[in-house]
């Protein structure tokens, strides 16, 4: 497998965490979204994905782009361990919470709608995500165990460390969500967590390094 990835790009630490949890080896092609005018624009970035986005995985013969689509498939493909409960009740809980965060929040506050948001972008980035985690909270109350539903890692806690990281980033003020803060205390202490984190990626500059 190759995947495309961006080292601070959320969405590509999603797809690298869910890589690492099903123990699948890659080889990894960085895209520098801020490089060259963002190098996801260069022909032969396009000819890969169409949107220009980052991540995308050629795997089994076929390129795939989209995060959750590219994590459902290794679900699908790679079932072991599971990152989707059995039970249907908990499984549309943790999709519920992965849309939430991968269509609610992290659209609404990358990249390219910040360049447009020019001066305001920090005070649009840190509303969009303050909504989003005041929801996420409410909505955690009733699903969570250990993690976001219940004690096994899933999809949705993919999607919620890569968001609290940008929350991070573009200094949100997390004090009102006591849970999303400890399940995301939690995660980041698993090896899958620590291995993808963007932190410690081949293209992550020295003076960011882990």
């Amino acid at each position: 497998p190759i995947l495309y990835s961006y080292f601070r790009s959320s969405c590509s630490w999603r797809v690298r965490i869910a890589l690492a949890m099903k123990g699948v080896a890659y080889d990894m092609v960085p895209v520098n979204l801020l490089k060259d005018g963002g190098q996801q624009f260069s022909p032969e970035f396009k000819a890969v994905n169409p949107m220009q986005q980052v991540p995308a995985l050629k795997i089994d013969g076929i390129t795939l782009s989209q995060s959750l689509a590219i994590i459902h498939y290794l679900e699908d493909t790679r079932p072991n361990p599971r990152l989707l409960p059995l039970d249907p009740k908990k499984r549309a809980q943790v999709r519920m919470i992965a849309d939430h965060i991968v269509s609610g929040i992290q659209p609404l506050q990358n990249l390219g709608i910040l360049k447009q948001m020019g001066e305001k972008k920090l005070e649009w980035a840190q509303n969009c995500i303050t909504s989003g985690f005041q929801a996420l909270e409410q909505i955690l109350q009733h699903t969570a165990g250990r993690y976001c539903v219940g004690d096994e890692v899933s999809v949705a806690d993919v999607c919620l460390v890569p968001q609290v990281s940008n929350a991070e980033r573009f200094k949100v003020d997390m004090g009102p969500y006591p849970i999303i803060i400890r399940i995301n205390k939690a995660l980041l202490e698993l090896e899958a967590f620590k291995v993808s984190h963007p932190s410690r990626q081949p293209d992550t500059p020295a003076e960011l390094r882990a």
